[in-house]
């Protein structure tokens, strides 16, 4: 899943790594929305929340929308830059490793985080969650060569509108439009189902759950970084 590159992935592989971290961008995407009252994987959202409060005057509040998306790039930037190196020194565990530190970055900062009132740190949170969103959709895109982009909703709505158009088409079209319409479904299914289950648990054991959302991405990640370096 964390492995295979570009078109020696297969469907199958691809929709298991859109399902899961898909629902992890969900759930984090709503926890920071709960806390902090911003979206962290929506990045639309926030470069129009920008241009809204900086057209009414709020140009501190308008650079902070404008700031998480500084922030989400610069995760991007710094993962793909990562990613770069890896494939030069053809370390395949490169993506597996991305996702481990995504992982790293949310336990500590749940651990923190546990020790102290979220509402105090609010800035520092959404900022932290945008920058590990960049990471991790940089990761997804990187490694499925752009089929998988797991914080990318309002595309995957577009895509999804466009394939049920395709499959009104003939045989070809219906054969091509399949996959992609079963992709981009699931993982918009997923991110809706992981932003209900991550604003659900996170009433349930607060902010724990950067602490089991990390472990569940070091579940994912780390026995792919080991299987990556096997004969």
């Amino acid at each position: 899943m964390l492995i295979k590159v570009g078109d020696t992935r297969t469907s199958n592989i691809d929709l298991v790594l859109a399902g899961l971290l898909s629902s992890v961008a969900g759930a984090l995407n709503a926890v920071g929305f709960l806390i902090a009252g911003s979206f962290t994987a929506n990045m639309t959202g926030n470069i129009s929340a920008f241009a809204d409060q900086f057209a009414n005057g709020a140009v501190p509040i308008a650079f902070s929308f404008l700031g998480l998306v500084v922030t989400f790039i610069w995760g991007a930037f710094i993962a793909a830059l990562a990613i770069q190196v890896g494939e030069r020194h053809q370390l395949h565990s490169v993506y597996a490793l991305a996702i481990a530190a995504q992982a790293i970055i949310l336990l500590l900062v749940g651990t923190t985080l546990a020790m102290v009132s979220a509402i105090e740190h609010e800035t520092f949170l959404v900022i932290v969650l945008s920058f590990v969103m960049g990471i991790q959709n940089a990761v997804t895109t990187m490694i499925s060569r752009a089929r998988v982009r797991t914080t990318h909703v309002s595309g995957m709505a577009t895509d999804i509108g466009i394939e049920l158009a395709a499959l009104t088409g003939d045989e070809a079209s219906r054969q091509e439009a399949t996959p992609k319409l079963r992709l981009h479904s699931l993982t918009l299914a997923c991110f809706t189902f992981g932003g209900f289950f991550g604003a659900l648990l996170f009433q349930i054991v607060g902010n724990w759950i950067f602490i089991l959302a990390a472990t569940f991405l070091l579940f994912i990640a780390l026995p792919e970084a080991f299987r990556a370096h096997r004969p």
